[in-house]
Order: structure tokens, then C-alpha cells, then sequence
């Protein structure tokens, strides 16, 4: 399927059965970089066809369920190539919608190609059904399609956060209904228009729009599961939403990520300072597992302050994202901005002291876009709303710590758990990753660097239910089903 060239307006619509279904009005997207110019509008679907959508993936579900595991292997490895083919026109659109610089934007088709190929190889042996014979008989243990799966994907990775949905509900015989985030509708509607050309028709449906197509996927008694990516209030609402049905869910929510520097790290290692502050500022900062809090051991504190505020200003180069000196473009979306400078101006007014961080590239650029310099907060309280809230956005504070126990209570103690990590030799470093309550915790690196699809991703407490990537995450999509022999049919105990 052919994209637009960057420059064009993109109009995306409403794709229920393998057919674009017009709908009555249309959203404009505006570009976050420039907000006066509009990308491309995409539709306000409606109740009705959100029922049509989840209509033809139940009935595409009946034949689609019967096909291989084979089958289903070769449509998605025919799709990937199609992905690899439009790649270019599919990062200019990212970066023209979301306000990606280019090399991120990349990134993330890397990650997304990255999981779908590795979910190709691994679904065979992940959903191998199991037969054991034993003295009571025979089990048989088998991997059943769950059937209609309504994927809700956020903003900061609308393609890596849809298809590490699409993916593995789609190879373990499911279909599925897409609900991309209205502030990045496009590229992601594109990216799953494009793997829908290589299945049969209703296996994916793609809709947009507001509460009430929310509200008809979390409720509608066709949707089996709900994948949901994004924040913990919104996952509050669905899991109210879904209780009526009793719908299995994968939540993958908020985080509040700290990245724990113990006595041993060496600031002088300037690669690893790199590092943090990548973790702290890819993506402006808008993702769910960046390094949104820094402790550090008052013994290395003044100098790892020094020598972070050199390497910050070393990388951070704010500006166009089509410029290929920029390493940080704007905030996605103006909402998101003003939550970022409230989180600030609150720290500022009580006591702390704001440090901007690296160079505008182009200051008029810089004022007419959802832009935010990059920024270091220090001299805050462990309980301010900077510390133990997600800023999700451009933004880091960095506070010290005297000793293991105390940082692992700062740690531990918040409602979220989804990434972490600790640096400093590694021996001490895993043994302090060992008390720390996430789902992932990185040794020496954190955020996407330390990222691995091979293995499970997920939080604990607020930060979400179950897991993604990994056999784990194909398995999510599917219901186990034991099927038991016995060897004698008559139970001992009960009388004739």
C-alpha cells in the first residue's frame, strides 16, 4: 500500500472487513513541530460501525481460528516485507504526526519488525500443544484462539504499541479490532492496512474516534480480550467497562521509573552517562519505561550532577525532526506539554532549582512548536509531584541517597513498578535489582537500550496486568485448554 509523500495532506478512514468505510466528520491532525500545519484527518468513527468492525472480526474469527499456524506464519512474514518496503514514507509520516526526530522514528519501526519477526519464529514452539501420559491416563494441553481482540494503542509508539498487539493475536488465530490514539491516528492506521492486505478480510479492523467506540469495544459481549497500552486512570475506567463480560485482559500502564546510581558507578565513564541521559530524554521523554527519576549516592552526588549536566548538554540538540542534527523534537501534543511545565512550575515554587539542558537549534522553530527545552530538577523533596508522579515529558529530577535501604524504599514505595535500573559494579548492582518490585530491571542501562523482546515486559501494582513480548506475550492471546483421558473412567470412592 503506497503512503503519501511527507508533504502531503494523509487521509486515513475508518476499515472494517477489508473495505474504507466513510464516516460523517473528520478530526484534523496538526503537526506538534509547526501546529499550523495539518498532516492528515482521519474519521470520527461511530457506536455503529464500532459494532460492524467487532461484527466482522467474529465472523472472520469462525474461518480464520481453522487456519495453520503455518498459514498464519507466511501472511505476517509477507506483511513484514511490506513494512520494510514503505519504511521511509511510513517514518516520515511518524515523524511528521508525533514529532519524532527521524532516527527515532526509525527506532521504532526497527523495534516494531524486531518483535513481529521474532513472534514469526517463536509462536510454533510457544503454542506447541503438550500430551502427557501418565498413570492416571493422558493429558492433552493445547493453545486455543480466544477469538475478537480489541487492541487500544497510546501515542508515543502508535506502530511499536499496535503491533506488538496485532502480532501475536493474529498468529495465534485471533482477529482483532485497532483503536489507535487520536493524537498519532495515522501512521499506525497505515502500518495495519498494510498487514491487513496480506490477511483475509474482518481478521483486521481498524477504527478511530472517542469515548463512546471506547466504550463499545470494552463492553460489546464479541470482544473476548482487551490489549490496552497507556494510563492507569483511563485502565481504571475500562476494567470498570469489561467487568460486565468478564473480559480477559493485557494492561500495560503507567511507570515511574527509577534509575538508581550506587556508590560504585563511575562518573567518569562517559559512555554510561550518555547513556542515562538517552534514557532520560528519547522521545522528549514520552515513554512509558524512560528513567523519569534519578537517585544517586550522596557520596558521587555533586560530582554525577557535574559530569550529567556535560553530557546532557553534549547530546540534547532540540529542533526540527527533519533536521538531522536534532536529537529531541517537540512534545506530541499541547495537553501533554502543559502537564510537563505545571510539573515544573510546581517544583520551582517549591525550592528546587530547574537547570536547562542542551541547544535550540532554532529558536522560531522552537516557539512556534509544542517545544520544551529539555530540563534538570535538583534540591527536591523525595515526595514532591516531580518524583513520584510520570512527567511524560522532558523533564528529570535527580536526588541523593545515603544508603541501600533507604533508596530501595523510595523505590519500592510507589504505586507503579514497570522499569527500573540500578548502576554500578555489577555484582552490587544485581543484588540491589534483586528488592526492587518491576517488572523489568536493567543493569547499566535502562529504557529502550535495555529492552529485549525475547523475554516477558510488563509492571507490577498500577503499572499494569500480565505481560507482553516474550512466548509470554504470544500466549496472552490465547486460552488454555486441557483435554483429559482417563485410564479409569469409575472413581474408588464413589459406591456402586
Amino acid at each position: 500500500m503506497a503512503i503519501q509523500a511527507d508533504q502531503e495532506t494523509v487521509i486515513v478512514e475508518t476499515f472494517i472487513n477489508g473495505q474504507h468505510v466513510k464516516s460523517l466528520s473528520q478530526l484534523a491532525k496538526e503537526n506538534p513541530t509547526n501546529p499550523s500545519e495539518i498532516v492528515g484527518y482521519f474519521p470520527v468513527t461511530t457506536k455503529e460501525q464500532a459494532v460492524e468492525a467487532i461484527e466482522a472480526a467474529a465472523g472472520a474469527f469462525k474461518t480464520w481460528k481453522q487456519t495453520s499456524i503455518d498459514e498464519r506464519i507466511m501472511m505476517m512474514r509477507k506483511a513484514i516485507e511490506k513494512i520494510r518496503t514503505a519504511e521511509s514514507e511510513i517514518v516520515h509520516l511518524l515523524s511528521r504526526e508525533h514529532g519524532k526526530p527521524l532516527y527515532d522514528a526509525h527506532g521504532e519501526i526497527y523495534v516494531s519488525l524486531m518483535w513481529m519477526e521474532f513472534a514469526c519464529n517463536e509462536v510454533t514452539s510457544a503454542l506447541q500443544e503438550e500430551i502427557k501420559t501418565h498413570e492416571n491416563g493422558k493429558t492433552i494441553l493445547s493453545y486455543d484462539p480466544m477469538g475478537v481482540v480489541a487492541a487500544i494503542s497510546p501515542w508515543n509508539y502508535p506502530i511499536a504499541l499496535s503491533t506488538i498487539k496485532i502480532a501475536p493475536a493474529l498468529l495465534a488465530g485471533n482477529t482483532i479490532v485497532l483503536k489507535p490514539s487520536p493524537f498519532t491516528p495515522l501512521a499506525a492506521a497505515k502500518v495495519a492496512e498494510i498487514i491487513a492486505s496480506e490477511f483475509p478480510a474482518g481478521v483486521i479492523n481498524v477504527v478511530h474516534g472517542d469515548a463512546d467506540v471506547g466504550v463499545e469495544l470494552t463492553t460489546n459481549p464479541h470482544v473476548t480480550k482487551i490489549a490496552f497500552t497507556g494510563g492507569t486512570e483511563t485502565a481504571k475506567h475500562i476494567i470498570k467497562a469489561a467487568s460486565e463480560t468478564i473480559k480477559d485482559m493485557t494492561l500495560e500502564l503507567g511507570g515511574n521509573d527509577a534509575a538508581i546510581f550506587l556508590e560504585s558507578f563511575d562518573v567518569h565513564d562517559e559512555r554510561a552517562m550518555r547513556r542515562i541521559v538517552i534514557s532520560n530524554f528519547l522521545t522528549t521523554g514520552q515513554i512509558c519505561m524512560i528513567a523519569k527519576r534519578v537517585y544517586v549516592h550522596r557520596s558521587i552526588y555533586d560530582e554525577f550532577v557535574e559530569k550529567y549536566i556535560e553530557a546532557a548538554n553534549r547530546w540534547i540538540r532540540i529542533g526540527d525532526p527533519f533536521d538531522s542534527n536534532t536529537t529531541v523534537g517537540p512534545v506530541n501534543n499541547l495537553k501533554q506539554k502543559n502537564v510537563v511545565l505545571g510539573l515544573v512550575e510546581d517544583a520551582q515554587k517549591r525550592g528546587a532549582k530547574v537547570i536547562p539542558l542542551g541547544q535550540i537549534l532554532d529558536q522560531k522553530l522552537f516557539d512556534q512548536g509544542y517545544f520544551l527545552q529539555p530540563t534538570l530538577v535538583l534540591d527536591c523533596d523525595v515526595h514532591d509531584p516531580i518524583v513520584v508522579e510520570e512527567q511524560f515529558g522532558p523533564t528529570v529530577p535527580i536526588l541523593p541517597f545515603d544508603d541501600e535501604e533507604q533508596v530501595v524504599h523510595l523505590h519500592n514505595e510507589s504505586i507503579y513498578g514497570l522499569t527500573s535500573s540500578v548502576w554500578g559494579k555489577e555484582e552490587d548492582a544485581i543484588s540491589v535489582a534483586r528488592q526492587l518490585e518491576a517488572g523489568t530491571t536493567m543493569i547499566n542501562t535502562a529504557a529502550v537500550q535495555g529492552l529485549d523482546v525475547r523475554f516477558p515486559f510488563g509492571g507490577f501494582k498500577q503499572s499494569g496486568i500480565g505481560r507482553e513480548y516474550g512466548a509470554e506475550g504470544i500466549r496472552t492471546y490465547t486460552e488454555k485448554h486441557v483435554i483429559n483421558v482417563p485410564k479409569t473412567l469409575d472413581l474408588p470412592y464413589i459406591p456402586e
